[in-house]
């Protein structure tokens, strides 16, 4: 399959960007606790289904570095697809990358023709409470982030909560992709890395998801987290038109669990749309 590599300078920073296939674009916009190698199970379904794949480091992410300056995420994004020569690409975004997915859609419309969130979260929006089990796992990963003495456990750590998911058993899932995860995961972790400073989108996306009109879809896994899943039943209430799919025994990483599942699920919005470039 064709395949494009850029090195896209930004203001304060560079980014690491791939484009696979020919056909109308998907742009992939990678979770926070990983880089652009996430998406590496999911890229061949849609490349083989016709589809143009984009994929990045976002900044301090995988190969993407950044300066300590402040910087837009949004911005970022456009500069990918300008990198690319793509007016307008399905957006995809997965955890974080979902919220900067949606954050540019709400910035720039013109450039989305559809949206993909995958287990992501919504700037502004507060699910709630969330499970014992859930409150007891992620204090333990708090107090490990805040002391910065054992990176390595909390890599570990949060390979086991959004991997395996927060209420399931240990080693739920495939031990390649928690593997795959924490070896991601653990360089962002050490401390003194450099992230600069991101400006939120304001007002926030919550505030705003009435001016969505382009079919979007929420896709989640059963045992990701009590407020992703709130969010992903939100989103389908407040954006006209959104469909929510909950998908059974997978986690946060869906692109890594259920990557054929995923991509049908993708190709079946964008199909009706037709091309676009």
């Amino acid at each position: 399959m064709p395949s494009e590599t850029r090195a896209i300078a930004v203001a304060g920073g560079r980014l690491h960007a791939v484009a696979d296939g020919d056909g109308p674009p998907i742009l992939l916009v990678h979770a926070g606790i990983v880089d652009m190698r996430a998406w590496e199970p999911l890229v061949p379904f849609l490349v083989d289904a016709g589809y143009r794949a984009v994929r990045y480091d976002t900044r301090g992410f995988g190969q993407s570095t950044t300066e300590d300056v402040e910087y837009s995420n949004r911005a970022d994004c456009r500069a990918v697809l300008d990198a690319f020569g793509i007016r307008r690409a399905a957006f995809v975004g997965n955890s974080r990358g979902a919220m900067i997915a949606l954050d540019t859609i709400l910035e720039s419309p013109e450039r989305a023709i559809a949206f993909a969130w995958v287990g992501g979260g919504i700037g502004g929006f507060e699910a709630g409470a969330v499970t014992p089990e859930e409150t007891a796992i992620f204090e333990r990963a708090d107090a490990l982030e805040s002391s910065g003495s054992d990176p390595d456990a909390l890599a570990d750590l949060e390979a086991r909560i959004w991997v395996d998911g927060p209420r399931a058993a240990e080693g739920r899932a495939p031990r390649w992709i928690r593997d795959a995860v924490r070896d991601m995961d653990r360089p962002l972790l050490e401390p003194g890395r450099v992230t600069g400073r991101p400006i939120p989108l304001d007002p926030p996306a919550n505030e705003r998801l009435g001016d969505i009109a382009i079919p979007v879809l929420a896709v989640v896994g059963a045992e990701d987290t009590t407020d992703t899943l709130a969010a992903a039943e939100w989103l389908e209430v407040a954006v006209a038109g959104a469909r929510r799919v909950v998908l059974p025994d997978v986690a946060h990483m869906v692109g890594m669990e259920a990557p054929e599942q995923l991509a049908g699920l993708i190709v079946d919005l964008v199909r009706p749309i037709g091309t676009w470039a």
